[in-house]
């Protein structure tokens, strides 16, 4: 089995995990291989569970044979070092694999979403110059029209039929510092840029790894996420991470529903979950929870949440939630472990031990006691080589050795770090900067709220106020009445200048295929008001 990265002292304290953390990353490294060939050939890696089926196991024996004949397919396709070879396709055993053989050979794997459409695709493709495509019979169609001229690679049956009349080979001698995968950033504020990742990559997420599952691996882990593995979250917070520490995944059919997410959970009898924001409030919305859970620990990340929602996930799945922090080019390296330190609910925690995470001015002085930007101490194993062919956006991203995230917080006197806002959507109102996500946090305590937003709109006195969008829970109906309940429950609970001064009632809200919300998609609303 590989080593664990964090420290396991015998009275851990967070003070104790920063001072005695250490990376040890050797000069050669391969992720395909470190994932594949190192775990007990008979240990489960992979449970696939179908709807209205039994789940098939797959053993990290048949995961290290499948992945090098998969290699040796692709190379005799003519696969080379440093190819860019797209993967368009759900969560699946072919993913996975796709994903290691591409590693093993020296490429570099461009994982896609199977939401995207032929035009989200065909610029990824081409921004990335994609070799050839791994690609799920269901995307053919609009993998082919987004590039009709891309070699594809079809998970069909002749997929494995072609796998299997090869021999393995052995992975290529890759250096940690080499590129193994390029994944593309939301692009909520902007065209999407490709972030280019280092074997290392897998280093520099192990620490928040470990601690946000409250040290994995343990014995019979089972790790679960409805998170697609094309975002970064499904790939490197669990898919990745899980099988160099030789545990168990559950795969499990497209699609959330909370009831069938907490019932997949007891009978596969899950210790620890990625539940992105989304599918919590969903949880909670639907009334879903059970005793009979196994969860050991939780962990989420996209968009703070309150107590209350830590608190109904506590009692109603038992397990604590652990809180991260990241972003494509430099992930998960902000979070709790609730058993190590205490979470302050609504903050993102604290530095994880191994990065260096600060609050810096304009100037890149540090900001204390103030909201600045948050930044990230360069060099670290998890950070992005680069943004792929961009060097000036790459040089753009820096400042003094901190990468600079583009996201505004603070920090408050016991080192927690509390998100305020995306720089660009900070709210300038009347000499107040407000935050969205206060405003959203106070918005979601009402019984009405299932999902919500908030953005800065124009305002001729103040310059700028808030806006809200919210989608209500079932059994409630958009009214003026409720609207001005809304705009209350917020006057008493935070401020008369933090008051949403236009609150849409609206079916969904827009988000990118991570999730994210795309405020800049809700101010067309207003602006069509």
């Amino acid at each position: 089995m590989n080593p664990t990265i964090i420290p396991r002292l015998a009275d851990p304290t967070y003070d104790g995990l920063a001072a005695a953390m250490q990376w040890h990353i050797p000069d050669v490294f391969n992720m395909g291989a470190a994932c594949a060939d190192i775990a007990p050939p008979d240990a489960v890696a992979l449970v696939t569970v179908e709807r209205d089926r039994e789940g098939a196991s797959t053993t990290f024996g048949e995961l290290s044979r499948w992945s090098g004949q998969l290699a040796a397919a692709l190379k005799a396709r003519g696969v080379d070092r440093g190819d860019r070879i797209g993967i368009v396709a759900p969560q699946s055993l072919e993913t996975g694999l796709s994903h290691l053989a591409v590693w093993k050979l020296g490429a570099i794997s461009l994982p896609l979403a199977s939401l995207f459409g032929p035009d989200a695709l065909r610029y990824r493709l081409d921004d990335a110059g994609a070799r050839m495509a791994l690609v799920s019979p269901e995307n053919v169609v609009k993998v082919r029209e987004a590039g009709p001229g891309i070699e594809l690679m079809v998970m069909d049956d002749d997929f494995w039929s072609e796998l299997q009349a090869c021999e393995p080979i052995d992975s290529a001698s890759t250096l940690a510092e080499d590129p193994a995968f390029l994944i593309y950033t939301s692009g909520t504020t902007g065209p999407p840029k490709g972030a280019l990742h280092a074997h290392r990559a897998l280093f520099g997420h192990l620490p928040a790894f470990e601690l946000y599952y409250e040290y994995a691996p343990q014995p019979h882990d089972v790790i679960w996420t409805p998170a697609d593995w094309a975002w970064i979250g499904g790939l490197m917070d669990v898919l990745v991470p899980a099988w160099y520490h030789g545990m168990t995944v559950l795969k499990a059919p497209h699609g959330f529903e909370p009831h069938e997410a907490v019932d997949l959970m007891v009978q596969h009898k899950v210790t620890c979950a990625f539940l992105p924001p989304t599918a919590l409030k969903m949880m909670r919305a639907a009334g879903a929870g059970s005793s009979n859970l196994q969860l050991r620990a939780i962990f989420t990340g996209g968009e703070p949440l309150g107590a209350e929602m830590l608190g109904w996930a506590e009692t109603n799945l038992g397990a604590r939630v652990n809180e991260g922090y990241g972003q494509t080019e430099a992930n998960i390296v902000v979070g709790n472990c609730a058993s190590t330190w205490p979470v302050k609910p609504g903050s993102m925690g604290r530095p994880i031990p191994g990065h260096q995470v600060a609050v810096l001015d304009d100037e890149g002085n540090p900001a204390v006691g103030e909201v600045g930007e948050l930044a990230v101490r360069a060099p670290d194993p998890v950070m992005m080589i680069e943004y792929w062919n961009q060097p000036e956006a790459t040089a753009g991203k820096y400042l003094d050795g901190w990468l600079l995230t583009g996201d505004l917080g603070r920090e408050d006197n016991d080192g927690y770090l509390w998100f305020v806002s995306r720089k660009d959507d900070i709210i300038s109102s009347g000499g107040y900067r407000i935050g969205p996500g206060e405003i959203e946090e106070s918005l979601m305590g009402h019984a009405a709220v299932a999902h919500c937003a908030v953005t800065g709109v124009p305002d001729e006195i103040r310059g700028q106020v808030p806006a809200a969008y919210v989608v209500l829970n079932k059994g409630f109906t958009s009214s003026d009445h409720l609207a001005e309940e809304l705009q209350q429950h917020v006057r008493v609970r935070l401020a008369a200048h933090e008051v949403p001064r236009h609150l849409f009632f609206v079916a969904e809200l827009p988000r990118t295929t991570t999730g994210k919300i795309v405020r800049r998609e809700l101010r067309r609303i207003f602006d069509q008001a």
